[in-house]
């Protein structure tokens, strides 16, 4: 039997996602500093919501808040011990979630970087990031996920630790890297070469692309460059709605449902076939990208300057994979998806 993932990306032209978690679950009173995943037993009736909230709005697929399921980050707040736990009751409300619609819906296990810097430039190894990986999988394949969705990651060897990781769960998985860093991950890889990484693991993703990053003029042109590498896997596009600003002590994204819309057309036409929103994106965006991917035909390619003058302008003049691009300064951060 055809994994449910697999069935939906054959059966429909475009699939669209999900939207933010944090933003969402912020906006339902979760405190800054505070680990969402713990949510998942501590407030389940909140999790059904915000799970409810993007399939209400006409999304394919979920992601399930456990994005910082894995031991390093729950470390933080004294829980590394329910790593399992917390993966497996947030794959499993998402899984009643998904059964209780009236339509397919895809339950994807959401998993975040480690937090931690790999080797050679920090101090986690690589049989340790596995393990990490692992033991998140597992959880998340428990509670009944359909397929795993690694998020947010900036260096490829994060990356392939992810994979073996799902390999050993024996788990089909999407992947995104977050180009945040003049058309660069946070350590480097352009569009292309994540093309090449996604190309030479032995358990490669059903799907890959980007997400969150600086904006969605910046998503769009990442994804194209995928396009160019020659891409042979369908392509995701998860970009954040709009900019962030601080307004009256809260991080606002700029990114109207309509700006979003534009988006998401502009995603499709750029050639991906699962798109969604990453920081800033509430089921109001989805409701209006659902309605512009079902209405409006599909077109030719965007230029750049089209996507810019819909979108906002692009946050560096290149994408990184120009000849003499220059390589970003590595730096240590740990994001979530907002």
């Amino acid at each position: 039997m055809k994994n449910a993932f697999v069935r939906l990306l054959a059966d429909k032209d475009v699939l669209l996602a999900d939207g933010a978690t944090g933003t969402n679950l912020f906006a339902a009173g979760l405190a800054a500093g505070d680990a969402p995943e713990l949510w998942n037993t501590d407030h389940r009736d909140k999790i059904i919501a915000l799970y409810k909230g993007a399939v209400d709005a006409g999304s394919d697929l979920f992601l399930t808040n456990t994005f910082g399921s894995n031991a390093s980050r729950l470390k933080l707040h004294g829980a590394q011990g329910r790593v399992f736990e917390l993966s497996r009751v947030g794959a499993e409300i998402g899984r009643e979630v998904a059964d209780a619609a009236s339509r397919p819906v895809v339950v994807a296990g959401s998993v975040g970087p480690t937090g931690e810097i790999m080797e050679p430039v920090g101090s986690l190894s690589h049989a340790d990031a596995v393990e990490m990986f692992h033991e998140q999988a597992e959880g998340l394949k428990a509670g009944g996920a359909d397929v795993l969705w690694l998020e947010t990651i900036s260096a490829p060897e994060e990356f392939r630790a992810a994979a073996e990781a799902f390999a050993r769960a024996e788990m089909p998985w999407c992947g995104t890297m977050s180009f945040d860093t003049a058309g660069r991950t946070m350590m480097g890889v352009t569009s292309a070469q994540m093309v090449d990484l996604v190309d030479s693991l032995p358990h490669p993703p059903l799907a890959f692309g980007a997400n969150c990053g600086t904006g969605a003029s910046d998503l769009l042109r990442t994804v194209q460059g995928f396009a160019a590498a020659k891409a042979t896997r369908p392509l995701i596009a998860k970009g954040n709605a709009g900019i962030p600003k601080y307004v009256d002590g809260h991080i606002h994204y700029d990114g109207t449902p309509d700006l979003m819309a534009e988006y998401a057309v502009m995603a499709r036409d750029s050639g991906a076939k699962i798109i969604g929103g990453c920081c800033g994106t509430m089921p109001d965006h989805l409701r209006l990208m659902r309605e512009a991917l079902d209405m409006r035909p599909r077109g030719s390619v965007p230029p750049l300057a089209e996507i810019a003058e819909a979108l906002g302008p692009f946050s560096s003049d290149t994408d990184g994979t120009e000849t003499g691009a220059e390589q970003p300064q590595r730096r240590r951060r740990s994001r979530r998806r907002a």
